[in-house]
């Protein structure tokens, strides 16, 4: 059938995997160098890895190629440990208000048909709990700079100078009870999505100048579990590899429903 469908140029691929960590699907993969889909059936050919790419190196095209099943990504994503929670994209129906798109390229909803959301990290999941008892009083912020969105942080900013710095997924605070009290406090913050936001090579500018040029200690990535997030870990890692300084980067892998999954040095 004919459809459209991702394509790589691989002229312009530089390998840097930031596609692999945006793929929801588990379709891509960086093989001898280059970035290749491992099947064009688990493709959904919506291009929510367009976004990440630095080198303007993925087109969408229509051509003849498999369709799209969902059925085939279950099973993928269960093989290479990608479904998250015990759950994969098949779990419910996405409501619009579920993620809430900032461009068409994310509009999964309904695309693949009844039952399917496209985007594990967009499904709809409901697990309240009574608050603790005995829970009461204001916990204290420990937010100590302004701004804190990546786009508007000033990697010359003198807070950054030497400092251990933090850089969230946007949802990490909100998942994490105890984010401000444990993870951030003496620390300076920036905060990205590396889904949904635009622009990210600049993103990868201020990471190379919050290292080489502010000298910052450490770098610590916290990300939630889901597939997209981990786009901003490899953000970090290019930003790394880029600059002329090298220092420690610690990944923090947040769960859905709360509390840390992972915390390791990588560098």
């Amino acid at each position: 059938m004919k459809r459209k469908i991702v394509r790589f140029d691989e002229d312009k691929c530089d390998g840097c995997g930031l596609c692999v960590n945006a793929c929801a699907e588990g379709a891509i993969q960086v093989i001898d160098g280059k970035a290749k889909l491992v099947k064009e059936l688990y493709c959904d050919g919506l291009g929510a890895c367009l976004d990440v790419c630095p080198r303007d190196a993925i087109i969408i095209e229509e051509r003849d190629a498999p369709a799209f099943d969902p059925a085939a990504v279950e099973k993928h994503l269960k093989k290479i440990g990608l479904a998250h929670g015990g759950q994969v994209p098949g779990g419910a129906a996405r409501s619009p208000l579920a993620g809430g798109e900032r461009s068409s390229s994310h509009a999964h909803a309904g695309a693949h048909g009844a039952g399917h959301s496209g985007c594990p990290g967009s499904r709809m999941m409901d697990f309240s709990a009574a608050p603790p008892a005995g829970a009461s009083g204001d916990a204290p912020s420990q937010l100590s700079q302004w701004p804190v969105q990546l786009h508007l942080v000033s990697p010359m900013a003198p807070y950054f100078q030497g400092a251990d710095v933090v850089l969230a997924a946007d949802c990490v605070a909100y998942a994490l009870g105890d984010f401000h009290g444990k993870h951030l406090k003496g620390k300076k913050l920036a905060i990205a999505c590396p889904k949904l936001d635009d622009g990210q090579e600049a993103y990868l500018e201020k990471l190379v100048a919050l290292i080489d040029e502010s000298g910052i200690n450490t770098l610590t990535v916290m990300i939630m579990q889901v597939p997209c997030c981990r786009g901003l870990l490899g953000l970090a890692q290019k930003a790394l590899e880029t600059a002329k300084r090298k220092i420690p980067l610690k990944a923090v892998v947040v769960g859905i429903q709360g509390g840390v999954l992972s915390e390791e040095w990588v560098r």
